[in-house]
């Protein structure tokens, strides 16, 4: 069931879905009701979930939850990543490739699969400066700590050492 979002402690396991376009403004009210849908029914062996969501920059889809006192059952995060593949499939987008690249570009988010972004970092596209977002934390804490990072201290950082 939906909790308030600081409700949630810091250490508790997070995931960040990065689409691979930007929601449309009248996506988001039936994206936001679908995500709760599921989320108020979302349990582990029949007992609900405290958890919560963010929906950042109109691209990112982030669900935290409450694992404190129990862990999360393999059938859990199935329901979790079978309910992904259902957004992924009604809004025809890619929610589930964290390989690809989320950064930004001046205020907006912009989103390149891989192989173009390392031409964009050859064609001096991108700088030591570009902020990138680290779609592989897997907690609340890292959300504000470890999220938007400079490219030179993420893994993309080594194609512009080159």
């Amino acid at each position: 069931m939906i909790v308030a979002y600081n409700k949630i402690p810091n250490w508790c396991k997070l995931w960040v879905f990065p689409s691979s376009r930007k929601f449309y403004a009248q996506e988001i009210s039936t994206l936001k009701e679908a995500i709760e849908n599921f989320l108020n029914n979302w349990n582990n062996h029949g007992q609900f979930l405290n958890c919560s969501y963010q929906i950042k920059y109109n691209r990112f889809i982030i669900i935290t939850v409450d694992d404190s006192e129990l862990s999360l059952s393999l059938k859990s995060h199935d329901q979790l990543v079978s309910f992904i593949q259902e957004l992924e499939t009604k809004y025809e987008i890619i929610l589930l490739d964290k390989i690809n690249v989320c950064y930004k570009q001046g205020e907006f988010v912009q989103y390149k699969e891989l192989k173009e972004f390392k031409k964009m970092i050859k064609n001096k596209g991108v700088s030591q400066k570009t902020i990138v977002f680290n779609n592989m934390i897997t907690t609340k804490e890292e959300l504000e700590t470890n999220w938007e990072i400079n490219i030179m201290d993420s893994w993309l950082g080594r194609f512009l050492q080159k």
